[in-house]
């Protein structure tokens, strides 16, 4: 089943950088997905055999602890993608053409800025914690069972990454809008009224979607 989108495609060359980048962002969202189910999984298999045997599963937090970035930080970027963070509709949709875009360019390079020293930082914060010396490759581990954290901080950094590359992206288009006047550019979020955005969520719903082409 597509999802419903907001982004308009075509066969330009920043369509096509949009829908590759879209690839790896969907994969993200799957692998976020698929932690909250396995943690759910977990849960269920440690409370039972809490109540049954008497015996959960060992080290049930430190699993959650790992799975954590995953959850919190690898659909980030998809969702970036569709405009589904925060905004300020209310103020922004009143805004068209140039200025409009102009909005949007300073907002998102704002967020770039911010995004790219989160990575510069959340990626220091991976080597304090990795070492090739050590055993499993890590200076420090979980409370309960020791499993090492590494894995858990360099997910941070590389999901942090990925939006920095759609970022990137979109400050393109947005400065390109700009200066072009472009009524509707391709790759980044369009702003849509409170029916088109219930016509898209009963799209997702349902199936019925021309998200390849745009709206």
């Amino acid at each position: 089943m597509a999802a419903a989108s907001l982004v308009m495609t075509d066969d330009s060359t920043v369509s096509r950088l949009d829908r590759g980048l879209l690839e790896v962002e969907k994969l993200f969202a799957l692998i976020s997905g698929l932690a909250v189910f396995a943690l759910m999984i977990l849960a269920v298999i440690s409370v039972g055999g809490r109540n049954a045997l008497n015996q959960p599963i060992p080290g049930y937090v430190d699993w959650i602890e790992q799975a954590m970035p995953l959850i919190a930080f690898m659909g980030i970027s998809y969702t970036q993608r569709e405009g589904g963070h925060i905004r300020m509709d209310l103020l922004v949709g009143n805004l068209k053409g140039r200025a409009l875009w102009l909005a949007e360019l300073a907002t998102t390079l704002l967020i770039l800025i911010l995004m790219m020293l989160l990575v510069w930082g959340t990626f220091a914060h991976f080597l304090r914690s990795f070492d090739m010396s050590q055993p499993l490759w890590s200076r420090d581990s979980s409370m309960d069972i020791g499993l090492p954290i590494w894995p858990a901080k360099l997910i941070v950094p590389v999901a942090f990454g990925v939006i920095c590359l759609r970022l990137m992206l979109q400050v393109f288009v947005y400065a390109r809008a700009v200066v072009q006047g472009t009524e509707r550019p391709v790759g980044v979020p369009l702003i849509a009224d409170a029916a088109t955005q219930a016509a898209l969520e009963a799209a997702t719903v349902t199936g019925d979607d021309n998200d390849d082409k745009g709206h």
